[in-house]
């Protein structure tokens, strides 16, 4: 089951769209329109990075938050410097298995 939440701040970049899919434990956050999308790399944590057409992060794509999350292990993405994302604000959307 996948389900849209309200925006979420991560490093200064405020992503407006925010879908967790339970069923495969993944969140994808995006500025505006997916499609903006032209570059992809891998955070050195091995999160899935968008990029727009003048290089500016627009998505991130994480998988096994919720497997992370229950396992008490922090949460951080290099965007390009290591952001570490509070628990608190992952749980608003990752819920508890």
């Amino acid at each position: 089951m996948s389900t849209d939440h309200p925006g979420m701040t991560i490093g200064g970049i405020t992503f407006d769209r925010v879908n967790y899919d339970a069923d495969a434990d993944v969140l994808y956050l995006h500025v505006g329109d997916p499609a903006s999308a032209v570059d992809f790399d891998e955070s050195p944590e091995g999160h899935h990075l968008r990029f727009d057409a003048q290089h500016h992060l627009v998505g991130i794509t994480m998988v096994g938050v919720r497997q992370d999350l229950d396992a008490g292990r922090k949460i951080t993405v290099t965007i390009p410097e290591a952001v570490e994302i509070a628990e608190r604000d992952l749980r608003r959307v990752v819920p508890a298995a």
